[in-house]
């Protein structure tokens, strides 16, 4: 039986679609390739073959924005310095 084939029309962002076409082309593929290969893994794994998820900050980053909200609001005061000599002192003197 021979192969059939498909068009698949979609519209992407433009700097999307050129980022990933050089990308693509480093690794020796073309978009079309590259479709039918995400495609046939869509098939092969019976879903989304990569990770969908909102993106959730660490609770590293978490402490640190809420320490730089009292650092704004002026609840948490840091020293400033006038150049890099009196910062490597006090950095030393620690």
């Amino acid at each position: 039986m021979a192969s059939l084939t498909s068009a698949i029309n979609v519209n992407v962002d433009t700097e999307i679609k050129n980022q990933a076409t050089e990308i693509l082309k480093g690794l020796g593929l073309n978009m079309s390739t590259f479709i039918n290969m995400a495609l046939a893994q869509v098939v092969k794994r019976d879903g989304v073959p990569f990770e969908v998820v909102n993106p959730k900050p660490s609770r590293k980053l978490k402490k640190a924005l809420k320490e730089l909200e009292k650092v704004e609001n002026g609840k948490i005061k840091l020293k400033n310095y006038d150049n890099m000599a009196d910062l490597i002192k006090d950095l030393n003197e620690d």
